[in-house]
């Protein structure tokens, strides 16, 4: 793993928690990243029956870093990436969904996709289909109508389906990639599609280790909380009450408490097979949280500790981050 600092304050940030902020930015601290003005554009357009999975695509291509933009139309495509090269910073990975609905069935797909290419876009159309008793279920699960079942001849379901498989044939023929969601669950797909487009970015876990005061609030987004109000308070010494847990002495002080240490690996093994459940669940973010009374002290010191600890594994190539919520804020 790969350890990344941040600080978090209020607007009443102590004069002794700007000291202790991190001067570089988060984003620089972690690890190198490529140039984004000489890396190449990439386009995936998502595309494929209703009912296959192409909202599950988008929200996969998302966590991989694609900008993804729905039903766009085709003569904005290019504009789309224009604007997007221009950004601050540039969109370099760009998934456009497209459904049988949008006029960009009725033109030439693969016209469209060489003239991305001969841009310098990489462009890939990834087409997803499923038998049609499984888009029927689906259907029936989701209690949604097909978009052209109103346009068939007898308005079922079936014909509904069976026109789109029609319409969207020549897409499917011109597609880079296809894939059969039929036999597939939701994390299943998710895998397929990370094994295909996610590159380094699928196996990566960005890992945030939050510091927080229980006297302001629970983090709403927390995945694990860890307690240490059971440990000694420094801020009853008088040496230590105007000093953070990222101070030596407040630090020293806190993880030599009895049961601090044990307390400290124990959370380091939970969280590490946690994470490992994440990888195989598909999940990309994880937030642990580490409290005390004002998140000043005990928690900064074992959320550093923590961040350090996780941070020592150098095989799965995770980024570590450390955030400390109210430092700062009394």
């Amino acid at each position: 793993m790969t350890r990344v600092e941040a600080n978090t304050h209020t607007a009443e940030n102590s004069k002794a928690a700007t000291e202790h902020s991190d001067p570089q930015p988060t984003a620089e601290r972690g690890r190198s990243t490529p140039d984004s003005a000489s890396a190449p554009v990439e386009v995936v357009i998502v595309t494929g029956l209703s009912g296959a999975g192409r909202g599950t695509a988008a929200k996969v291509l998302e966590d991989l870093g694609y900008y993804v933009a729905d039903n766009l139309p085709p003569e904005l495509i290019g504009r789309m990436v224009e604007l997007g090269s221009g950004a601050e910073p540039p969109i370099r990975k760009l998934a456009l969904v497209m459904d049988v609905r949008n006029r960009f069935f009725t033109g030439n797909l693969a016209a469209v996709g060489e003239q991305l290419r001969a841009a310098g876009v990489r462009t890939r159309i990834l087409f997803l289909e499923a038998s049609d008793d499984v888009l029927i279920r689906r259907f029936g699960f989701a209690r949604r109508r097909h978009p052209l079942q109103s346009e068939s001849a007898d308005g079922t379901l079936t014909a509904g389906i069976a026109a789109e498989r029609r319409r969207l044939d020549p897409v499917k023929t011109a597609a880079d990639v296809v894939i059969d969601t039929t036999a597939l669950s939701i994390h299943q797909l998710h895998r397929k599609l990370e094994e295909v487009y996610g590159g380094d970015a699928a196996t990566v876990l960005q890992l945030t280790v939050q510091s927080f005061g229980f006297k302001y609030g629970v983090p709403l987004d927390a995945d694990m909380v860890f307690d240490l109000r059971f440990l000694p308070n420094p801020h009853w010494i008088p040496e230590l009450r105007e000093k953070t847990g990222q101070d030596a002495p407040v630090s020293e002080y806190v993880l030599s408490r009895p049961g601090a240490q044990d307390y400290l690996g124990t959370a380091r093994h939970l969280v590490d097979l946690t994470t490992e459940g994440y990888r195989q669940e598909g999940k990309r973010y994880m937030t642990v949280a580490v409290g005390c009374t004002g998140g000043k002290h005990r928690s900064v010191a074992v959320a550093e500790a923590l961040g350090d600890a996780l941070a020592s594994n150098k095989d799965t190539g995770d980024v570590v981050r450390v955030v400390h919520r109210d430092l700062g804020r009394e």
